[in-house]
């Protein structure tokens, strides 16, 4: 009963946030302005700014995914002999 109750809520979350959807202002007034005049002016403004959202999106997972690589170096066991290891009580690596 847990699992359906769960599923059903998920669902529901997910049809209210793809279904309902409202105009947001992501920027200040002033950054807002001063893009749509370069814009509008021929400038490149914007693209500069959408490069940067996009760095700062992808930063995080750059640092997750080098951390993650750096862990499974540094504790990956290696040369493990598998009748020494059928006799450790708990192996967690």
């Amino acid at each position: 009963m847990k699992r359906v109750s769960k599923i059903i809520l998920f669902v529901i979350a997910l049809g209210l946030m793809v279904g309902i959807k409202q105009p947001v202002k992501a920027q200040c007034a002033q950054c807002a302005a001063t893009v749509e005049t370069n814009t509008k002016s021929g400038g490149n403004a914007a693209k500069g700014l959408n490069k940067g959202i996009l760095f700062l999106l992808g930063a995080p997972y750059f640092v997750v995914a080098v951390g993650g690589y750096v862990w499974y170096k540094k504790y990956r066991r290696k040369n493990v002999n598998l009748n020494d290891m059928r006799h450790e009580r708990l192996n967690l690596n």
